[in-house]
């Protein structure tokens, strides 16, 4: 599976999407947070505080991580090089680990220079040091868990397709539905009864506890078992073929 894993890394940092990817995400947030005026702007609000990275984050994600997962099985469709992948000596759930194992090690990529903020905010803070840390690593950690689910959702889109563009409208999709969808449901007077429930199954309300500092063990297994999800479901697509 390492060789794998290899390939597609290789193949991210060997074209612009990998360089791109990581550009944009810290491109779009920086301009949030110290560019454009506004409560987002940091300097504007007067506050040490990195609320608008984790605000911003989870939105430039939501568009940049199917651009990246897109391609990551319908390319494979496309090319007639699926069938040629599927009889290596790997099984099936190697692969999609494969994939999805790459996928996040690139949302990594990403986030590792974002540090920066921490520093700069750090000396910002009056006096400097000034800045709520349990929140801000338990909010990398969230932000970290929320694009790897973006990863496994957006896997399964790509290898229902062989169109790219549509795997990629369909990750969005469903990814947004997750990220936000279910607050939206809930509220909805048919959910009144059960609207914690509901609530409780969207992203949101676990990235938002993780934002608090405080890593839940339900919110680390609700991500968990979210990825698993959609991996079995990809791998449900892929042994279809060969039904």
């Amino acid at each position: 599976m390492i060789p794998l894993v290899r390939k597609e890394i290789n193949s991210f940092l060997s074209s612009i999407t990998g360089y791109v990817v990581i550009i944009v995400f810290l491109a779009a947030n920086s301009l949030f947070m110290w560019v454009f005026p506004g409560e987002l702007n940091i300097l504007d609000s007067g506050y040490a505080t990195l609320d608008t990275l984790f605000m911003i984050a989870p939105w430039v994600f939501l568009f940049l991580v199917p651009a990246v997962t897109m391609k990551m099985f319908a390319e494979e469709k496309k090319s007639g090089t699926l069938e040629l992948l599927l009889t290596w000596p790997v099984s099936d759930m190697q692969i999609i680990l494969a994939k999805f194992l790459s996928g996040v090690i690139l949302v990594l990529f990403s986030l590792l220079p974002a540090l920066i903020y921490v520093f700069t905010v750090h000396h910002l803070g009056n006096p400097p040091g000034n800045l709520d840390y349990g929140g801000t690593w338990g909010s990398f950690a969230g932000l970290f868990f929320l694009a790897s689910a973006y990863v496994a959702i957006g896997i399964f889109a790509s290898s229902i397709t062989a169109n790219q563009i549509v795997a990629f409208i369909t990750a969005v999709i469903i990814s947004f539905f997750f990220y936000i969808g279910f607050d939206s449901v809930a509220a909805l007077p048919l959910f009144a009864n059960i609207e914690e429930f509901v609530v409780y199954l969207g992203i949101n309300e676990h990235y938002r506890s993780m934002s608090r500092g405080v890593i839940d063990t339900r919110d680390v297994v609700y991500f968990l078992s979210l990825i698993t999800v959609f991996l079995l479901f990809t791998r449900t697509v892929l042994q279809s073929r060969r039904w």
